[in-house]
């Protein structure tokens, strides 16, 4: 495969995954699907990181238009632009690590959540087991409503969406070493 199809494919492929982390990071912003927890302040700490919004989003996004139209046509135009993509691809290693080091802080802290009549915390944070091996623990949670089960499955997602842009960046970042190093392989003319 060509250096320039391989970043054409790449950038495409961290569209979708960009828009998903941007998608995960806002809802949780609204746990039980209401706006009054984000306007209390009653949210989980990791989310005010923005490690799906701005790592998995904005630093991914932004690298993905580069590499994507680093080859556009098929095969990169010259060696500077595979170069460049290098660099991006770079960003964009460091935005996807930032949000899978966020999720997966947020997946080990648990929520934050009311765990007893008036009290808000995060009540799995500084247990000696993992609530995420035993579910029976989660019913600690009162409010909001599935508050558990609702970050499990968002920091899940952000932390697979991240480890996939990891891999893909990766990748750019060795495929445009090549493409800066041996050369294009733009296709000649007939003679």
């Amino acid at each position: 495969m060509c250096t320039g199809k391989c970043a054409f494919c790449v950038g495409t492929s961290l569209y979708p995954l960009a828009v998903i982390s941007i998608i995960c990071n806002i809802i949780l912003f609204f746990p039980g699907w209401d706006v009054k927890y984000a306007q209390d302040k009653h949210i989980t700490e990791e989310v005010k990181y923005m490690g799906g919004l701005v790592g998995g989003g904005i630093m991914v996004l932004i690298p993905a238009f580069h590499i994507h139209l680093t080859g556009k046509q098929g095969c990169c135009a010259n060696r500077c632009g595979m170069f460049l993509s290098i660099l991006f691809s770079a960003v964009g290693v460091a935005g996807a690590l930032y949000s899978f080091i966020v999720a997966l802080m947020g997946l080990i802290n648990g929520p934050h959540c009311k765990h007893t009549l008036i009290i808000w915390g995060t009540p799995f944070k500084d247990g000696s087991e993992s609530y995420l091996k035993d579910r029976s623990t989660w019913g600690k949670c009162i409010e909001p409503n599935n508050v558990v089960e609702f970050n499990v499955g968002l920091f899940s997602t952000l932390l697979v969406t991240s480890a996939v842009q990891l891999v893909l960046c990766a990748i750019q970042m060795i495929n445009g070493l090549f493409g800066c190093l041996c050369g294009t392989c733009k296709e000649k003319g007939p003679l």
